[in-house]
């Protein structure tokens, strides 16, 4: 065998050797090699295994495959899924815009500028390709068009309301009177013998017969007689006691409302009247009347009850929502029932603080003269009450808010057929249909009026979709590194280390 013959046949000997040990060293550390393998993926490889296309049932999201297909529930055609925040990852940070800032605790506290939230915390940036309320939802413009969707703009404007309720006329609480007897009797007579009668301040209402008058009217004549013959005593201390003796008796029969012309007459005439008069204490019409003649009646009973109605009150019902619009002093117009009569002109006098337990209003009450008497009590009126109108305010339709208890929500369109689901806090809504935004919108963005329900079914949808695809990362004690925990990495890196050496 020649010496090149050779050297070519020891070349490929130990080329053999070489491939035999190369794979028992494979074989014996494959473990080794696998985590030579995880540790070096580039996190690039691994996101672009994440981005596949999958594919979900419309009716069913929990149903995500890789593959196109039909559902295994319902047999519908699977629709690819779209993967939230692949535009955003495509944008490099430095190029992203700022849409407006928001309070960390807050999503309704929206600013157009950095600075503070109202708990002193400093506001972060939400960009273009984000939201902080839900996920972005993007919608082609002819599916848009299918489904009805209108947008209008954010506008600032004044906001007012006519509140239209109804009034009840009723008397005026201090102008009503009422007509007792202090002692016991028999109503003799009665000149008021109507209800809603006329009466006339000092005219007389009724006789009442009472013993117990007699006995006090004899008495103050005794007195009167003992006062007169004791004058000219030449003791002092005796005239003093028959005159304030006949004082006394003169202030029972006052007490008793005898007035000071009966007493001075009984005291001129020295005859004892047999019935007591009691008159009309002011002018007014007798409201009710609860005593007959003849009857006999007990001192403190009520008798008479006279109203005057020269000026009545007007309680106005106003329902709980509408409250904020309601102040005192504003003005307002009650519109009698009669065909053809003028409204009458008045003003919030007072606002009652309480609420009715029966029909959940607040009475608001105008204070009316009514020296002809038009209005008569427990009439019922309409009332037309002006309010003072909110100015410079922020509103949109009140039909472009989703109400869901406590939250009230929003779609802000973003233009190229995006949406974003944005949390508001509203405030006074007028007649005309306009709602004022206290937080949560800018002035110029535009918010979707219709069909809003389907693209909120459309966000959380997605919503739901990422949180499944994306599952939120474990506590820090527990974070794992593809399917190991930390302890299992420092394993594979300790026997990486030992490999190299």
């Amino acid at each position: 065998m020649s010496t090149k013959k050779r050297s070519i046949f020891i070349i490929v000997l130990v080329g053999i050797a070489a491939s035999l040990a190369l794979s028992l060293v494979t074989t014996g550390n494959n473990s080794k090699l696998g985590a030579v393998a995880k540790l070096a993926t580039p996190a690039s490889v691994e996101a672009e295994e994440q981005a596949v296309q999958q594919y979900t049932c419309g009716m069913h999201p929990m149903i995500i495959v890789d593959e196109p297909g039909l559902c295994p529930i319902c047999n519908m055609d699977l629709l690819p899924l779209k993967v939230a925040g692949k535009e955003a990852s495509s944008t490099p940070a430095g190029e992203r815009v700022i849409k407006y800032w928001v309070a960390p605790m807050d999503p309704t506290f929206i600013r157009d500028e950095p600075g503070k939230s109202p708990m002193g915390m400093d506001l972060v940036p939400v960009y273009e390709d984000e939201s902080a309320t839900g996920s972005i939802i993007s919608i082609d413009p002819v599916t848009s068009q299918n489904m009805g969707v209108r947008i209008t703009t954010v506008t600032r404007k004044n906001i007012s309301r006519t509140v239209r309720t109804v009034g009840l006329v009723g008397y005026e609480e201090p102008k009503q009177f009422s007509v007792n007897s202090k002692i016991d009797g028999w109503v003799e007579r009665l000149y008021v013998n109507e209800t809603g009668q006329f009466v006339k301040k000092g005219s007389a209402l009724l006789e009442i017969y009472s013993p117990v008058l007699v006995s006090a009217q004899e008495e103050f004549l005794l007195a009167r007689n003992n006062s007169q013959s004791l004058a000219k005593s030449p003791f002092p201390s005796i005239a003093d006691g028959a005159k304030r003796l006949l004082e006394s008796s003169r202030r029972r029969l006052k007490l008793w409302d005898i007035s000071d012309r009966q007493i001075s007459h009984l005291e001129k005439s020295g005859d004892v009247a047999k019935t007591l008069t009691l008159y009309a204490p002011y002018d007014g019409i007798v409201s009710m009347k609860m005593v007959r003649e003849g009857q006999f009646i007990k001192g403190g009973m009520e008798l008479l009850l006279i109203s005057d109605i020269s000026k009545v009150w007007v309680y106005a019902d106003i329902y709980e929502y509408e409250m904020p619009w309601v102040k005192v002093g504003q003005k307002a117009k009650i519109i009698l029932p009669y065909v053809g009569s003028d409204p009458i002109e008045s003003e919030v006098s007072y606002i009652y603080p309480f609420v009715e337990p029966k029909t959940r209003t607040i009475k608001a009450r105008f204070d009316i003269d009514n020296p002809d008497f038009t209005l008569k009590p427990d009439m019922y009126v309409n009332v037309r009450l002006e309010t003072d109108p909110v100015e410079n305010a922020l509103t949109i339709p009140v039909e472009a808010v989703l109400h869901s208890g406590e939250r009230q929500t929003v779609f802000v369109a973003l233009g190229d057929g995006k949406f974003e689901p944005r949390l508001v806090k509203t405030g006074l809504q007028s007649e005309a249909g306009d709602i004022e935004i206290v937080q949560g919108l800018l002035e110029g963005e535009h918010v979707v009026i219709s069909a809003q329900f389907m693209l909120d079914s459309e966000s959380k949808l997605r919503e739901a979709i990422q949180k499944m695809l994306n599952p939120e990362p474990p506590a820090p004690a527990e974070l794992k590194h593809d399917g190991q925990s930390l302890q299992e990495t420092d394993k594979d890196q300790k026997e990486l280390e030992s490999l190299f050496e």
